[in-house]
């Protein structure tokens, strides 16, 4: 069973990802329909970043991925046994 240590990190990170879906969702989808001098545009960044940072995001997960994959590899390389 998880503590309560381990479930507060757990809801806290669960809020937090429903969040941030909730705020990309509401400016990805539904900002452009709303006319550009209302006042709810002033909440959220420029439209280009809507693409350029979940990009940023990706590449900086695929370069976690690879340097752990490496990491691990070069940690368990045996050398082999000259016989």
């Amino acid at each position: 069973m998880a503590t309560g240590a381990d479930q507060v990190a757990g809801m806290s990170l669960v809020a937090f990802s429903l969040l941030l879906f909730s705020y990309y969702t509401v400016w990805v989808i539904v900002l452009p329909f709303v006319d550009s001098d209302h006042m709810v545009h002033s909440f959220f960044l420029p439209r280009e970043y809507s693409v350029i940072l979940p990009g940023v995001a990706a590449l900086v997960f695929i370069l976690c991925v690879g340097l752990f994959v490496g990491i691990v590899t070069w940690k368990n390389h045996k050398p082999k046994k000259m016989d």
